[in-house]
């Protein structure tokens, strides 16, 4: 029987699922090798779990990564955030989730902030249509 393990990670509105199988270190997001995702800096965002948590571990499992909705960067930090997820449920090791928690408490736990819905009145949730008595 082959272990795998799914996990989700999710930020603004980009959701990211994130597969776990035994293997030689391969990481696939969108079906794409990481070393050919573009923008960089997103590229960098989705490695960060990987290199804290050291070659050695990564080099036992191969992960796949969908994410969809959002724009780039949320769909950046949602594949992050199951990648951290997912290794730090794979080796059951509490020091490496305590090493994601320390370094970015973003990575295992999401950010609850949305965005406000739009009122009657304004254009925006918060603005109104300004008044002139002259």
């Amino acid at each position: 029987m082959v272990k795998i393990l799914v996990i989700s990670g999710k930020r603004k509105t980009a959701v990211a699922r994130a597969t776990f199988k035994p293997g030689r270190g391969r990481v696939l997001i969108n079906k794409r090798p990481i070393e050919l995702f573009e923008p960089e800096i997103a590229r960098w965002k989705i490695l960060e779990p990987l290199l804290l948590a050291g070659e050695n571990r990564v080099s036992k499992v191969d992960i796949e990564v969908y994410t969809r909705g959002g724009g780039f960067m949320g769909q950046a930090d949602a594949a992050r955030m199951a990648i951290a997820r997912g290794l730090v449920k794979w080796f059951k090791d509490e020091k490496l989730k305590r090493l994601f928690l320390d370094y970015d408490r973003t990575m295992l736990a999401g950010d609850p902030r949305r965005t406000e819905p739009k009122k009657f009145g304004g254009p925006s949730a918060r603005r109104r249509r300004q008044k002139s008595y002259r």
